[in-house]
């Protein structure tokens, strides 16, 4: 993400993760004002938790993609962009499936969820690659 074809998407991912958290303090107004004579406690309780961590992973992205524009990140480029992805589109399948259980009672988005999980976490293991590869700096000519 240092070089000048990956600022771009790093700029992008921290677009994305402002839009993210945004949009996860309107819902969890809405959910706290909104929604608590509407919904009964499950469902309020799945709402709270697709909220809360689509803050967490919004933060993260945020926080990546500005790692993402050190100069010391880019050996770490394809990793941290990847982390990215993972986290962007975790984010989106593991909360969206929970807000769409809670306004549809579908009850087989609940099996989608998990496949959010596990991109969010192949997000972070991406990270944690990405970390290591940053810490390997290359050896200077003595």
């Amino acid at each position: 993400m240092a070089n000048q074809p990956e600022s771009r998407s790093t700029a992008g991912f921290l677009t994305a993760g402002a839009v993210l958290a945004a949009l996860g303090v309107a819902l969890g107004a809405f959910g706290a004002h909104g929604l608590k004579e509407v919904l009964d406690t499950s469902a309020l309780a799945i709402f709270e938790t697709a909220v809360r961590y689509q803050m967490y992973h919004a933060l993260g992205l945020i926080a990546i993609a500005t790692l993402g524009m050190l100069p010391s990140a880019a050996r770490a480029e394809p990793w941290l962009h990847r982390s990215c992805q993972l986290l962007a589109a975790g984010t989106i399948v593991f909360s969206g499936s929970l807000y769409l259980l809670v306004a549809t009672g579908i009850s087989w988005l609940g099996a989608v969820t998990p496949l959010g999980g596990l991109a969010l976490i192949l997000g972070w293991a991406s990270l944690a690659v990405g970390g290591v590869r940053m810490r390997r700096l290359p050896q200077t000519a003595a």
